[in-house]
């Protein structure tokens, strides 16, 4: 996400915070670029206009003369700016009220809202250790019907049952009933959606939310649809009491308008962002750390808290005990680290956070880094628990047998095995207590044989 307005914008600020002074003129033509940049980005044009005039407004100020490095104090203000236009800090979900606490869901069709309704109630139970329903009122779509119940068995929580042939507001009643009588901390409401705006839609979703009375009603736009999710927020908006926005297909927008945009025209904030197809893709938003990602500037808490999250702490705590006792480092333990590895996203999805690496992270991105370490995972499930044990003992014939059952070549089995050597050698060095020298190590160990960039040790 917003990886070309984070280019066009990094080129604009480093030509702009390498100047010992300030000047109107230079100010002026830093502005007219990240005008171009924002426009090109999809954002709307009055957010434009009142983000050109906050940040000229300032840098004109006392704030950058009496600057001691007015260049650096120039990025500092264009970045508090990107953080105000997005509202400041992240607003969590009010669901301090005698349960259930009642979500309701809105938005067109094809926004991805009912899967959002899945990864919604698998955050609460994860990380806010709430009992969660979810309940459908699609009834003009049956499909709906079937993936929510689908969504829910796959993540661990309850479906209320809803068909067809049943009115919303008597599903969203029953759902009530159950919820309160269950004991559930959450109820989640799926609804409706339309190809486009139209008076039916709003009179029968202005009818449930009365029926309802939640304590949040979110409305789950497609971040792919640029200015439009923003007119599209408005018209809702105007029809409901929102309380916040979901944005979806994030991953898959590269300009970045609808994130910079749906605050400041619909006034309510985006609480979270949706990242991939799967249940676990999504994550609160945080304006200031998205406003560093916009910058170049990276987003490490995100990336801490996403480690922590995926993890397997059991796991790590059991392969550093046998290393440091000099056990040997085989294919087993490999295959673990690759599965590590893609439950926190693969390659890029670290990288992409990490300060100043995002043209780093494209470049694995073409690289297929995370197709790699499919690759080498199929390779290392093709093997005997034997083979894996003691790779250094594999024949001709046991390659030729383990490449057929992967779908790979002799010479992807052979460079998963030097790299597994190095990272055994590597592994060795722990014996001794030199876990710095095995970090230093394992940069060669990346997939393309790539060293991890500087400053990553």
């Amino acid at each position: 996400m917003f990886d070309n307005l984070t280019d066009r914008l990094s080129q604009t600020l480093r030509s702009i915070t390498g100047k010992a002074r300030l000047s109107e003129d230079n100010i002026k033509d830093a502005l007219r670029d990240v005008r171009k940049a924002l426009l090109e980005a999809d954002v709307a044009l009055p957010v434009v206009k009142a983000f050109i005039d906050q940040v000229r407004s300032r840098a004109m100020g006392q704030q950058i003369s009496k600057a001691l490095n007015p260049g650096q104090q120039f990025l500092k203000i264009v970045q508090a700016e990107l953080v105000s236009t997005m509202g400041e800090a992240n607003e969590s979900l009010n669901l301090a009220q005698q349960p259930p606490a009642i979500i309701l869901m809105a938005g067109l069709q094809g926004a991805g809202k009912t899967t959002s309704v899945a990864k919604l109630a698998r955050f609460l139970k994860e990380r806010e250790k709430k009992k969660v329903l979810v309940v459908s009122a699609d009834v003009y779509r049956p499909a709906a019907i079937q993936q929510l119940q689908t969504l829910a068995g796959e993540i661990g929580v309850e479906c209320f049952p809803s068909s067809g042939d049943q009115k919303p507001l008597d599903i969203a009643r029953a759902a009530i009933d159950h919820a309160k009588r269950q004991f559930f901390d959450v109820l989640i409401v799926d609804t409706a959606g339309r190809l486009h705006i139209d008076e039916e839609l709003m009179v029968e979703i202005k009818q449930l939310h009365a029926t309802l009375n939640p304590v949040e009603t979110l409305f789950v736009i497609d971040a792919m649809i640029g200015q439009d999710a923003v007119n599209t927020a408005k018209a809702f908006n105007d029809a409901l009491p929102l309380t916040g926005v979901i944005l979806t297909k994030a991953d898959g927008d590269a300009r970045g308008g609808a994130a910079l945009s749906v605050r400041h025209i619909t006034g309510k904030p985006i609480k979270f962002l949706g990242m991939g197809e799967k249940v676990d893709a999504l994550e609160p938003f945080h304006p200031d750390r998205i406003a560093s990602r916009i910058l170049g500037m990276g987003d490490v808490m995100s990336l801490i808290e996403q480690v922590e999250r995926t993890v397997d702490k059991e796991k790590a705590e059991k392969l550093i005990k046998k290393v440091t006792k000099g056990q040997k480092f085989d294919l087993n333990d490999l295959r673990e680290q690759l599965q590590q590895m893609k439950n926190m996203g693969g390659l890029t999805s670290m990288l992409d956070k990490l300060p100043g690496l995002g043209n780093i992270a494209q470049a694995a991105q073409m690289a297929n880094a995370n197709k790699e370490f499919s690759r080498m995972e199929a390779i290392i499930n093709s093997m005997t628990p034997s083979e894996r044990r003691n790779p250094d003992d594999l024949s001709g014939s046991r390659k030729r047998r383990i490449t057929a059952g992967s779908g790979t070549s002799v010479q992807d089995l052979n460079s998963l095995l030097k790299k597994h050597k190095q990272m055994a050698k590597m592994m060795g060095k722990m014996k001794g207590g030199g876990m710095a020298k095995m970090m230093r190590g394992l940069g060669g160990m990346m997939p393309g044989g790539g060293m991890l960039p500087p400053g990553i040790k």
